[in-house]
């Protein structure tokens, strides 16, 4: 029934979205020690968000003067305001083929490529696979063939540990943040996994950063088949709740339903401003920054929490 549930849950994020040379056996993650090789724009911010009220229905009639940005403790101009509703997606379905998830193997895959039929557009939408157990490998690149894509997914097979982070990291360093400018695309991971890594190089912390340089929104889909809050559970609600995604725990269908319901809803109800940072400082830290809308509390605004400068 569970299988079922995602499935379904799954198809539902994906027609949301669709309004809208396979690769075997790649090279596995390079080593912790190589550097990150990502470009960034080091005149301006780019923050794509989501408006909400208290109940979680979207808000989509404000105007660029609704809002206001602040970074640290400074307020700063937007230069540019835009709805964003169909901005092409580049997409990395990083699937778990650990030991761990053995018995649910099937469902996960069942699930990704129902996922991936239902969200390509042709010529448009692109996609990446990565298998992780022992170590991080890429199946399928960079391509909008949701049908090698399948294939891929279809030749996978469970055994060894679980490297969650390197999966990350390679996905977000090495291909999703390739097709520039950034603020052309839509870049988001879709996890399938219990979460329980035990074999990165990479740490935690390392794929959260390489993430967040990339402008990469992760959402996950628990397969964990208990019902208590593992270790594993953690990891992914920190990466997901770090970079504006959600973490969903597919148990009951009548959450499952709604949880990946609104997921889809968000990733086509969105607004895109960006700004340039006052005083520009390129020393390659984090730089927090509040997204708000003027005067009212009762407004959710999801989006990510800062941004990585530049080191020149």
């Amino acid at each position: 029934m569970k299988r079922w549930f995602l499935l379904a849950a799954l198809g539902a994020l994906g027609a949301a979205l669709s309004s809208g040379q396979q690769k075997t056996a790649s090279p596995p993650v390079e080593q912790a020690d190589e550097p990150a090789r990502i470009s960034v724009d080091v005149t301006r911010v780019n923050m794509l968000f989501t408006v909400t009220d208290k109940k979680g229905r979207f808000v989509t009639d404000l105007a660029k003067e609704d809002f206001e940005v602040v970074e640290g403790k400074k307020p700063q101009t937007i230069a540019e305001f835009t709805a964003e509703s169909d901005l092409p997606l580049r997409l990395g379905i990083l699937i778990d083929t650990s030991n761990s998830v053995r018995d649910r193997f099937r469902f996960e895959q069942d699930a990704a490529a129902e996922f991936l039929r239902t969200v390509m557009r042709a010529h448009l939408d692109k996609a990446i696979l990565v298998r992780f157990d022992t170590r991080a490998e890429l199946v399928t690149d960079l391509i909008d063939d949701p049908h090698l894509l399948e294939a891929g997914i279809r030749g996978l097979r469970p055994g060894g540990g679980t490297a969650l982070y390197d999966a990350i990291f390679y996905a977000c360093r090495d291909k999703l943040a390739l097709d520039q400018p950034r603020t052309k695309f839509r870049r988001a991971i879709v996890i399938v996994s219990d979460g329980d890594d035990n074999q990165s190089d990479y740490t935690r912390d390392q794929a959260l950063e390489m993430a967040q340089k990339a402008d990469v929104v992760i959402y996950a889909i628990s397969t964990n088949s208990s019902r208590s809050d593992t270790e594993g559970d953690k990891v992914l609600k920190y990466f997901t709740s770090e970079t504006g995604g959600r973490a969903f725990f597919p148990f009951q269908v009548e959450d499952m339903e709604q949880s990946f319901e609104n997921i889809a809803n968000e990733l086509r109800h969105q607004y895109n401003i960006l700004y340039r940072p006052e005083p520009l400082l390129t020393d390659g830290q984090w730089h927090t920054v509040n997204l708000r809308v003027k005067g009212r509390k009762d407004l959710v605004v999801r989006a990510r929490a800062g941004y990585y400068a530049p080191k020149m």
